[in-house]
């Protein structure tokens, strides 16, 4: 599950070792990973660079199982995936940074 914490200018997301801080007062998308028990640099990106934000949906070929992701896509092309539970938390996750980021919502 997400823990999702908001204020009027900072939105945090935090999932699976994974976190995402989006701070309108710097202007700034920042995403800290870890894995197994090492912390990645953490990936930057200007909050005016961000211009999609859609929902990932794959099947794993060995077990089956479904893997979801939210999506954050830069004007450049590049994309960050943040992880969710399951497609209903990613396709919330995605509406709130949305709405902080002031995208227009998915048809």
């Amino acid at each position: 599950m997400t823990l999702i914490t908001r204020t009027d200018n900072l939105l945090q997301l935090e999932a699976h070792r994974s976190r995402l801080i989006l701070d309108k007062k710097a202007g700034k998308a920042v995403f800290h990973r870890k894995i197994l028990f090492m912390a990645l640099k953490p990936a930057e990106v200007d909050l005016a660079d961000l211009v999609d934000v859609t929902v990932d949906v794959g099947v794993d070929r060995a077990s089956g199982v479904e893997v979801c992701n939210m999506l954050l896509i830069s004007r450049g092309g590049g994309a960050w995936a943040f992880p969710a539970d399951d497609k209903v938390v990613a396709e919330r996750d995605a509406v709130a940074v949305r709405q902080f980021i002031g995208l227009p919502a998915n048809a």
